[in-house]
């Protein structure tokens, strides 16, 4: 069956962020000019997605309106010829079928993926969390789909992480099956460094069959009170089996503010228009530090 739909949970408050995010949502803070989420639903449809499913919360109607017309604004952009813009932003309101569910209770990842349920049917389908970027020429989703192809299972994306990172993680554990592939065992939601089974962490990127729905809905609250995602994979996996895939790529946290300098500054080396003045101001810049 191929996987048509996904699932970006983008409900919530961004408090990392503030003041920055007290009107506007974390989702469209800007890598250099573009959105951040935008940056996620391109790597959605270049993986083959047809129909996006934002998780949205409270003020967070400025999400879905960035992929809506703007009828006044490209109107104007026509008059002054500024083609190219034009262009730019007609491609965003055309990349994919857009549904917005609302989260009314934040509850956690895995409450925000059950919210789903009714949009997605009786079909696997992609998570794709807002703050993970991903640079890599082959999209992170495309690489997990391929995988989720050849082994039938739910994928999970990961990632080797410092040991002192481990506690702020999903981590799980498993063996090796194929080059970078992982048949998992254990999954444990921010675990202690000397509890951690490895040091190989869930991020951001999700391949999940329609089953998980049933295991979200059975699952209690856990750390935080929340509903974690992590929780109901552990208990998918022992009767339904999971993969790990340990992704090719870069992965930026845009969700954290150095990931997100980071990835401003990566981004900002890819374009032609920028990178030459932003090298000499990072020289300059290491010269008077």
């Amino acid at each position: 069956m191929s996987i048509r739909k996904a699932v970006i949970p983008a409900a919530g408050l961004g408090t990392r962020f503030l003041p920055a995010t007290k009107r506007v949502p974390k989702e469209l803070l800007p890598i250099v000019d573009v959105p951040t989420i935008q940056y996620i639903v391109k790597e959605a449809v270049d993986s083959g997605i047809e129909e996006i499913i934002f998780i949205t919360g409270r003020g967070k109607s400025a999400i879905v309106d960035h992929f809506d017309h703007a009828p006044e604004l490209e109107r104007k952009l026509e008059e002054q010829g500024k083609h190219e813009l034009l262009e730019s932003i007609l491609e965003v309101a055309n990349m994919a079928s857009m549904v917005s569910v609302r989260q009314r209770d934040p509850r956690g990842l895995g409450h925000a993926v059950l919210c789903a349920k009714d949009v997605i049917g009786d079909e696997p389908f992609v998570v794709l969390l807002g703050d993970d970027l991903v640079d890599d020429p082959t999209p992170c989703s495309r690489q997990m789909i391929d995988v989720f192809n050849k082994y039938g299972k739910s994928v999970a994306a990961l990632m080797r992480v410092a040991e002192e990172d481990v506690p702020k993680f999903g981590i799980v554990g498993g063996h090796s099956i194929d080059e970078r592939v992982y048949e998992l065992d254990t999954m444990v939601e921010k675990p202690d460094v000397e509890s951690a089974p490895s040091n190989l962490a869930i991020v951001g990127r999700y391949i999940l069959k329609p089953e998980i729905f049933k295991y979200l809905e059975e699952t209690k609250p856990g750390k935080g009170g929340e509903i974690q995602l992590t929780d109901a994979m552990a208990r998918m996996m022992k009767v339904e089996g999971f993969v790990g895939y340990e992704f090719s790529g870069k992965r930026y946290d845009a969700g954290d503010k150095f990931g997100f300098l980071q990835a401003n500054i990566a981004y900002g080396m890819k374009r032609r228009d920028i990178a030459p003045r932003l090298k000499a101001y990072m020289r300059e810049l290491i010269k008077g530090s």
